[in-house]
């Protein structure tokens, strides 16, 4: 009878230590998705920064050079500067996460200041895009109506950069849209 008692108590340690090793399992899983998500989009905003702070063209009209830059568009600066908010914050996130892998924190308040934190992230992200995007359409079909001509045709070199820069803000969106969704998982289980 005491043997069978002795096993009985061993069998829920046991089942304890699998469950305890099986969340934290699941935890560091989680992080390393979470983190390789978060690297994506320090690289993908970073270079999108760059290809858009480092192009620049110049065109002539009649005898006036008219260079095109981002910071003569306030909708362009706009966008640098909401990816370099995202950047930054990104690198911040990775860093406590960095800093944090060991502990498991169960509260859902944390990944609830997380997801929140992440949420005004992407918005930021698509907000810029949407107003690089705006000024892109612009600058490549013009405003008929408003009297605001194409001029990509005279800057087909900085049109060109500017998409590209664009297209890794889009990339960067999506990432983090993606981590957005896999927090708010986290929160709700």
């Amino acid at each position: 009878m005491a043997d069978v008692k002795d096993s009985f108590m061993m069998e829920p340690k046991s089942s304890t230590t699998t469950i305890t090793s099986s969340s934290q399992k699941h935890h560091r899983t989680f992080l390393m998705v979470q983190n390789i998500l978060r690297i994506f989009v320090i690289v993908l905003t970073a270079v999108s920064i760059v290809v858009m702070v480092t192009n620049n063209q110049s065109f002539m009209v009649i005898t006036f050079q008219i260079e095109a830059h981002f910071y003569y568009s306030s909708s362009l600066k706009f966008f640098v500067a909401a990816n370099g908010v995202v950047c930054f914050l990104s690198v911040l996130r990775l860093i406590i996460n960095l800093l944090m892998r060991k502990q498991t924190p169960q509260r859902k308040d944390y990944y609830f200041y997380i997801f929140l934190l992440d949420l005004v992230m992407t918005v930021l992200l698509i907000a810029g895009c949407a107003a690089a995007t705006a000024v892109g359409y612009v600058g490549k079909y013009g405003e008929k109506r408003m009297g605001w001509s194409a001029i990509c045709d005279h800057v087909q070199k900085f049109c060109k950069t500017n998409l590209v820069s664009l297209l890794f803000s889009y990339l960067a969106f999506f990432a983090n849209l993606g981590l957005t969704i896999l927090i708010a998982y986290k929160c709700t289980s």
